[in-house]
C-alpha cells in the first residue's frame, strides 16, 4: 500500500487501484459468481447458443425418410428432371378445355 503522496504503479488494474482483499470486494457488491448455480436459461439465449454455435462443416449429415417422404421427394424430383419438348408444350397449350359437364352428343 503507497503512503500517501507516493505513487504505487499496479500493472493491468484500471485507473492503478489494487485492492489487498478482492474476494470480499465481490462480496460487499452484492455478487457471487458461482459456476454450478441453475439457471434458467431465456429465448435469446437458447437462440444465440444454436446460430452462434461451431459448426463441423466437414462431417456428414445423414437424413433418414419415411417412406411415404421418400415417394413424395421421388415425385417432386421427377417432375422437376422430366424432358420439356415443344411438343409437350404445344398439348398443353392447345388441349381442350371444358368448364362444367360436358354434353352427350
Amino acid at each position: 500500500m503507497a503512503d500517501l503522496g507516493e505513487e504505487n504503479k499496479v500493472t493491468g488494474v484500471f485507473g492503478g487501484v489494487e485492492l489487498e482483499n478482492q474476494e470480499t470486494a465481490v462480496e460487499n457488491a452484492g455478487t457471487i459468481r458461482n459456476e454450478y448455480l441453475p439457471v434458467k436459461k431465456g429465448f435469446w439465449s437458447n437462440f444465440k447458443a444454436f446460430w452462434l454455435q461451431e459448426i463441423d462443416w466437414n462431417k456428414e449429415i445423414k437424413v433418414e425418410l419415411t417412406p411415404y417422404q421418400q415417394k413424395v421427394e421421388d415425385e417432386v424430383n421427377e417432375f422437376l428432371h422430366q424432358d420439356i419438348t415443344w411438343g409437350k408444350v404445344r398439348d398443353f397449350l392447345f388441349q381442350e378445355i371444358t368448364f362444367g359437364k360436358k354434353q352427350a352428343s
